[in-house]
């Protein structure tokens, strides 16, 4: 792959760590020649992401949190200012609460599925919302979905529910949008041993499990999936939208 992204100016939301899917895509993108936005949520991750930023050779990092539509409106305004447009934008943010994760989802709470579907889902509409205007020749917007999202994958749970809803949200989007030339689509990635993988009980036990029985015969690489996210956001991708396009060893064809 040679500068596939070359030219082009991309929002990256989600890059907690260097374990992240985000960050992964990022430095694909960075390959690639795509001019990086970074944003990162609260004062906690702020140096994190900055440092990451630096290391990357981001044009800009910036504060937004997804559930505060005041931020999405201060995040527009920056970025019309400079670049002025966006070509892609990446939506890799899911949040539910640990103990609606570790408990049955017949018990999950009322503020806890609420919550989880606010981030996880809602928040692709906001962004869409946000972005759209500055999309001005088209592009792309992509987000991260799991096999949980259209299958009953134990210690899920309301995640699962979040799930289905973004894309639900995504090929809604996908059909708003198309007219605008903007792209909307999804990668659901096999299980990956990241950050907010652990807080999922017996996470280990899913990894092993998709090893043994994929097609592949192994688990996804972050690597993978940011190649498919260049895909989607570069010329290679313009006929693609409102898909949800599986990165993950094979392992959604497979029955018991």
């Amino acid at each position: 792959m040679s500068n596939l992204l070359e030219g082009k100016s991309a929002l990256i939301l989600g890059v907690a760590n260097k374990w992240s899917l985000a960050y992964a895509i990022a430095e694909a993108f960075r390959r690639e020649g795509a001019c990086l936005y970074l944003t990162y949520q609260g004062d906690r991750q702020r140096e994190t992401v900055e440092t990451i930023g630096a290391e990357l050779g981001a044009s800009r990092v910036m504060a937004c949190d997804v559930s505060k539509d005041h931020e999405l409106e201060a995040l527009t305004q920056t970025l019309r200012s400079a670049p002025g447009r966006i070509d892609a934008v990446v939506h890799s943010i899911a949040f539910a609460n640990r103990e609606d994760l570790a408990r049955p989802f017949l018990e999950t709470s009322r503020a806890g599925y609420q919550l989880a579907n606010d981030v996880s889902a809602y928040s692709l509409v906001a962004v869409a919302r946000a972005c759209a205007p500055l999309m001005t020749a088209g592009g792309s917007i992509t987000t991260l979905s799991y096999l949980g999202s259209v299958r009953v994958v134990q210690n899920y749970n309301v995640m699962g529910v979040a799930k289905a809803a973004l894309e639900a949200a995504m090929r809604y989007l996908a059909s708003d949008l198309g007219p605008r030339n903007i792209r909307v689509n999804a990668i659901s990635a096999g299980p990956i041993k990241t950050a907010s993988a652990r807080g999922i009980k017996d996470f280990s036990s899913i990894l092993d499990y998709v090893a043994q029985r994929a097609p592949l015969r192994r688990n996804t690489d972050p690597a993978e999936v940011a190649d498919a996210a260049v895909f989607l956001a570069s010329d290679l991708g313009r006929g693609v939208t409102g898909n949800v396009i599986y990165v993950d060893a094979g392992f959604q064809i497979m029955g018991v």
